[in-house]
């Protein structure tokens, strides 16, 4: 059994087009899949309309850091994903500065430059929560930025600087190392179970391999999952502080179900479309209504029906509008539409039909912080201060502030509501803000019944936006 931790990323050599010396193989193009065929320090890639040539292989370049204190974190597993979430990559393990170089295979242009889609970042390290969790998101990384100097190609910059929160004392110190034993492994979510909550996760590489840290003593349950490919749990029983290799995952394209539903979008500017996403009811915290999506589980681009293929028996959370499109789900509990929908997917029904129609309507936009998919940085010091559009029907607003870890800090019931004014502002007066921590904005508008006096929630700002990171001691400049 392979060991994926102790790979090293290749090094970047210069670059030749060519497949080697040899007259008679010259005459052959390279090999992608198996990278040979080139001379050292070369990389076989594929060619738009043309045959696999060599080229100087193209790199991710970058640091893992402590956002506490942004010192280097060492052990660190890197992989990049595509658009969709899956594998691109080999894993990079971080050194002891933090530093990490990912090989990144891409189609090339007859000139050797770099064709596709942008990427993502994924980071997992011992003592760190794993990165990305949400609200917090990697940024999409264009792969024209790779720059050419003295013969080498590379891209590195602030977007490749990943920063990682510290867990607490009573985190898992073992870790489980494996592989998916499948052709479409590259990718696949890969979660360690405990008593229904999943208490570590990372992402398979392009090889199928996974290294699961912070995991706790006691029986495990290591579960993989991906559109298209059912794979088999399997129980380890782990000691403390241990590390259990070799576990090998079992996995096929059969038992797989189709799931579909309905959203319904109201109260909406024309043309907005939404979607919907398959969490898993292990990465699910109820406090903060969010979860993981494994990869391909997803409809894009929804505005009424919908279907996600490919779905693994499993229990899952089905959200509508989480992702940042300007909707958000009906926050109104007192009409249909607006639940969490949690859902049990057994592998012998091709077809589950959501019965209930998912509401959602126009979220209330946040301008300050973060109105884009960027962290905002706040000073440690300062009083914070919160800025959302107004909606048009309100009695007031209810804002509630939490940490990365969806732990609530901070809650004010009662913001009035505002006239001849587009914005509502609010400052967090008296915050005690902890450097290296990002929080989240939340806020909720509402109409109080006069009679009752119980409130009816009309819309809310979306479930990824108003992300803030409170400025470190050096303040070393990263968007990730």
């Amino acid at each position: 059994m392979r060991k994926p931790w102790l790979k090293l990323s290749l090094a970047i050599g210069l670059c030749v087009v060519g497949c080697g010396d040899d007259e008679e193989e010259g005459d052959k193009p390279c090999d992608p899949v198996a990278n040979e065929g080139c001379e050292e320090g070369q990389v076989c890639e594929l060619v738009q309309n043309g045959e696999p040539a060599c080229f100087a292989p193209l790199t991710i370049a970058g640091r893992v850091i402590d956002l506490a204190d942004e010192a280097g974190v060492e052990g660190a597993h890197i992989v990049a994903l595509d658009i969709n979430g899956a594998a691109r990559s080999e894993v990079a393990i971080s050194d002891g500065d933090g530093s990490y170089s990912i090989r990144l295979p891409a189609e090339r242009d007859a000139d050797g430059n770099p064709l596709g889609d942008p990427f993502t970042l994924h980071a997992s390290a011992p003592g760190y929560a794993t990165f990305p969790e949400p609200p917090r998101q990697s940024l999409p990384i264009d792969i024209d930025e790779a720059a050419e100097s003295d013969g080498m190609l590379a891209i590195e910059s602030s977007a490749t600087t990943i920063g990682l929160l510290a867990l607490g004392s009573d985190a898992g110190d073992g870790r489980i190392a494996g592989s998916i034993a499948h052709e479409l492994g590259a990718g696949a979510l890969v979660i360690a179970v405990v008593d229904g909550v999943a208490v570590s996760r990372t992402i398979a590489d392009l090889d199928g391999a996974f290294v699961l840290f912070n995991v706790p003593a006691g029986d495990v349950s290591v579960e993989a999952y991906l559109a298209g490919l059912n794979v088999e749990p399997e129980l380890v029983s782990l000691g403390a502080g241990a590390t259990e290799e070799g576990v090998e995952l079992q996995a096929s394209t059969e038992g797989l179900s189709t799931v579909g539903g309905s959203v319904n979008i109201v109260n909406a500017e024309g043309g907005l479309t939404t979607s919907v996403i398959l969490a898993l009811e292990a990465t699910f915290n109820d406090d903060v209504k969010r979860g993981i999506a494994p990869a391909g589980l997803r409809a894009a681009d929804v505005s009424g029906a919908f279907m996600i293929e490919g779905v693994a028996p499993g229990r899952y959370v089905a959200l509508a509008a989480f992702e940042n499109d300007e909707l958000v789900r009906d926050p109104d509990e007192g009409i249909a539409g607006t639940d969490i929908v949690h859902l049990t997917v057994e592998g012998d029904e091709p077809e589950v039909t959501l019965e209930q129609s998912f509401k959602v309507t126009q979220a209330l936009a946040v301008t300050s912080p973060a109105s884009s998919d960027e962290l905002e940085v706040m000073d440690p010091g300062a009083d914070p201060t919160f800025t959302w559009v107004d909606d048009s029907s309100e009695d007031g607003y209810e804002v509630r502030i939490y940490d990365a870890f969806g732990r609530m800090v901070h809650e004010a019931l009662d913001v009035p509501r505002v006239t001849g004014s587009t914005a509502v502002t609010y400052t967090w007066a008296g915050a005690e803000l902890e450097p290296g921590m990002i929080y989240q904005l939340r806020a909720w508008s509402f109409r109080e019944d006069r009679a009752g006096g119980e409130r009816s929630y009309i819309s809310a700002t979306e479930d990824l936006r108003g992300v803030f990171l409170v400025q470190a001691a050096n303040g070393e400049e990263s968007e990730q």
